[in-house]
């Protein structure tokens, strides 16, 4: 009977190369491996054609789904070889860490005892100083997440060490491989570990090897008090005597190298029961998900991840590349790019990354002598194309497979369905849709991912489509893994896409006081066809209208509604549901808007303006003709009232001008009134920004309003244009650059864009040149003005 400890490095491909050759030499009858025990039932699914890496399990907790975890794996994860080898050999394949019912159980344990000792802090500084309270919660969150970091990601961090105890939001861990690449003379950890073990071809006794290395850092290295590393430990340890119990002979332990010599030093195992005796439990649950490089990469947060799992792949199935490949590779992508690539770059960038290589006295270059060859011969000293490599190839954004028949939660299976049958695949970079309402199969996407939107699951974002026409719905698509974790957590509210959507919209418009937030609710529900929620949702709306006396509010919503009450008619959907809302909340801002712009300092005057513009473009669009004789009527009383926010004034003035409704002499008497030299310059100042919102062709078009501006800043005092001079910047700088330049234009012809003509007729009027020149005589002090006036 003989236990092997394969201690190895998270998704290295080395690390994998070497224990796939390992388990073909040694036959073990039995493979454990580090990992969740709960996830044992997912194994035999390994091999299936439809499960392809990158893959992770997914555990949670069924009552808190939001307490969840991962477990990622890629084709050059050791862990995932040696479950191939398990299912290939048709041998017995368990994982042998601790339990995420008692990490779970753990997590509860804790955060329970933080939260009672946060409200027994708060009891006792209760006296209306929030310091402490402030203190407590900062307390409370990081005793939360130091939890998560040392459980959630525990499975995928064993090559890392935390410098010390100190809770931080985002823990500065010391790679304990970092001490030997320093005797080695390297500068990075990483780099050591890659050139010793994942490039070299010919490996022996290389794990003997590692747990040298890790029992010798485990002596040198401060030891931390990390209990939950301890029970891990001990668990693990526990699992290999049962393997030894069932009489199993050959034994191979997949783990991490860290714990390699805990596992290989076993203590009595009464020492590891008293350790495991009595913890908490919690209710665990497991799946299968897709997985991303991106998310497998250190970018992501990931506590295990990689630098670049796109070269790793590379070199797990190109191990003896020395770089033509990969600068193939490059080459193709930049030729794609329009880029041009000759086979002479792609020699010479290869020498020059074997001569880089052999000058660091490495066996082969590595992926910085390639991205150096790369920089220098290729992109021609430019790092612009390094980021476009360093996306599509060193990342390169891969996202796994998973079957279909894979157990998975009620509604996670409804989407999975739904994405199968409306051919909406998941996918790791973006893809984009454009939808046509009139089609069946386009209708029913668009009703799926505002379903989806609905409860939350960002997996696509609608664009701005390009053109006329409201048959027309552009989306972008891209999945995130993190997905997985939302749909758990929605699952609570129903077992379909339609039933969790109407569900969870209900609930929250019941808990929402929030007129906007309720009317946003309805602009997705009316797409996503749920009737039931429509009508539950206007009724909430008519609600809260009625007793909202914030005018401000009213008008934010308006646009929205109306939006709905038009796009209604192209779903099919009874859009007089909420004219009758439209109409009456109308009514009210007609009403309460002329107080409600008087006695408002520049910032409110300002949001209210985005309102103003909002609301006109809203009525313009109803084409409703007592509601917009309401909406003038209440333009003119704000321009003629002397009380209101001189820029809201000027704007109500300017969209009665747009409308027709004031035109020539009136308007010119009402801009002559706001411009006039009585009127203290600032607010003269506010009131052409306000009458000049958007566009400044009105200047260019009427000469009289032109010549009243001019007028205006002309007589206007340099200490006085200086104050007024930033607001006169920010009106003019909302226009277009070429109504700019045609107003500077017509500046520098003073007032005027008619350009002075000289007509020449060849006649000279002696008498009146005469009179011109004694004048510029007196004025050079040649002349006496007395005789001048004598008539000398």
């Amino acid at each position: 009977m003989s236990v092997h400890i394969l201690g190895i490095r998270h998704h290295g491909p080395g690390s994998a190369r070497n224990v796939k050759a390992f388990l073909e030499e040694l036959q073990p009858d039995i493979v454990l491996i580090e990992g969740p025990p709960e996830a044992d039932a997912l194994l035999p699914w390994a091999g299936h054609d439809d499960l392809q890496p990158p893959v992770a399990i997914l555990a949670w907790q069924p009552d808190n789904p939001r307490k969840a975890c991962f477990y990622p794996f890629a084709a050059f994860s050791p862990e995932w070889q040696a479950i191939l080898y398990a299912k290939e050999h048709r041998i017995p394949a368990r994982f042998m860490d601790l339990p995420l019912a008692h990490v779970f159980g753990l997590e509860n344990e804790a955060a329970a005892k933080a939260a009672a000792a946060n409200e027994g802090a708060a009891g006792e500084n209760n006296t209306g100083d929030t310091t402490g309270d402030n203190g407590d919660e900062k307390a409370l969150l990081n005793s939360a997440r130091q939890s998560i970091l040392q459980t959630r990601q525990h499975a995928r961090q064993d090559n890392h060490v935390a410098e010390d105890d100190e809770v931080v939001p985002f823990p500065v861990r010391r790679d304990p491989i970092s001490h030997l690449a320093a005797a080695a003379g390297y500068d990075d950890g990483e780099r050591w570990w890659e050139h010793m073990f994942e490039y070299r071809q010919q490996q022996e006794q290389v794990f003997e090897a590692v747990n040298d290395a890790m029992q010798a850092l485990r002596e040198e290295l401060p030891q931390r008090d990390n209990h939950v590393e301890q029970l891990r430990e001990a668990w693990m340890r526990k699992c290999i005597r049962a393997a030894e119990k069932e009489m199993f002979q050959r034994i191979a332990v997949i783990c991490g190298a860290w714990h390699g010599p805990a596992l290989q030093n076993m203590p009595k195992p009464k020492e590891d029961n008293d350790l495991l005796k009595s913890l908490p439990k919690a209710k665990v649950a497991t799946t299968w998900i897709p997985w991303t490089y991106s998310r497998l990469s250190y970018e992501s947060g990931y506590g295990a991840g990689i630098p670049s799992p796109g070269w790793y792949e590379h070199i797990w199935e190109h191990p003896t590349d020395d770089g033509t490949r990969w600068m193939a590779l490059v080459a193709k992508l930049f030729r794609e790019q329009q880029q041009d690539t000759s086979v002479a770059h792609v020699m010479e960038a290869v020498r020059l990354a074997n001569a880089l290589a052999a000058l660091r006295q490495y066996s082969r270059p590595g992926l910085e002598e390639l991205n150096e060859a790369t920089l220098s011969v290729l992109c021609n000293g430019e790092p612009v194309l390094m980021q476009l490599i360093r996306d599509q190839l060193i990342i390169r954004n891969r996202i796994g497979k998973v079957p279909h028949e894979v157990p998975a939660p009620p509604l996670q299976s409804d989407i999975t369905q739904w994405q199968k049958k409306l051919r909406l695949p998941q996918t790791a970079d973006f893809k984009d849709y454009q939808l046509d309402l009139r089609k069946e199969n386009d209708l029913e996407r668009s009703i799926f991912l505002h379903r989806l939107q609905l409860l939350e699951i960002r997996w696509g974002t609608r664009q701005e489509v390009s053109g006329k026409g409201t048959f027309k719905e552009q989306w972008r698509l891209q999945w995130d893994p993190s997905y997985s974790i939302d749909i758990i957590e929605k699952g609570s509210w129903g077992n379909t896409v339609a039933e969790a959507a109407s569900n969870y919209v209900i609930d929250t418009a019941h808990h929402t006081g929030t007129l906007q937030q309720v009317c946003q609710m309805l602009e997705s529900a009316i797409p996503a066809e749920l009737p039931a929620v429509v009508d539950i949702l206007i009724h909430r709306i008519n609600n809260l209208a009625a007793t909202s006396g914030d005018v401000l509010q009213l008008m934010q919503v308006i646009p929205p509604l109306v939006n709905i009450s038009k796009f209604g008619n192209v779903r099919k959907t009874d859009a007089e549901l909420v004219n009758g809302i439209i109409e009456s909340m109308i009514d009210r801002i007609c009403i309460s808007l002329p107080a409600a712009s008087t006695s408002i300092t520049e910032d409110a005057a300002l949001a209210l303006l985005e309102l103003f513009y909002g609301m006109n473009d809203a009525i313009g669009l109803l084409q409703h003709a007592a509601l917009t004789g309401s909406w003038h009527n209440t333009l003119q009383a704000i321009a003629g009232n002397r009380q209101s926010a001189p820029m809201i004034a000027g704007y109500a003035t300017r969209l009665l001008f747009d409308g027709r409704i004031l035109r020539g002499e009136p308007l010119l008497q009402g801009f002559s009134v706001a411009m006039s030299v009585a009127n203290p310059p600032a607010v003269a100042a506010s009131w052409l920004e306000g009458f000049l919102k958007g566009s400044g062709t009105l200047l260019l078009l009427d000469e009289s309003l032109w010549g009243m501006v001019y007028s205006w800043v002309s007589q206007l005092e340099n200490d006085i244009f200086i104050q007024v001079l930033p607001l006169l910047r920010r009106t003019f700088s909302n226009f277009t650059a070429p109504e700019r330049k045609k107003l500077g234009a017509k500046v520098k012809q003073g007032g005027s864009d008619t350009s002075i003509k000289i007509v020449a007729t060849g006649e000279t009027d002696a008498a009146r040149g005469e009179q011109g020149i004694r004048v510029v005589m007196q004025m050079l002090g040649l002349v006496d003005s007395k005789l001048l006036s004598d008539g000398a």
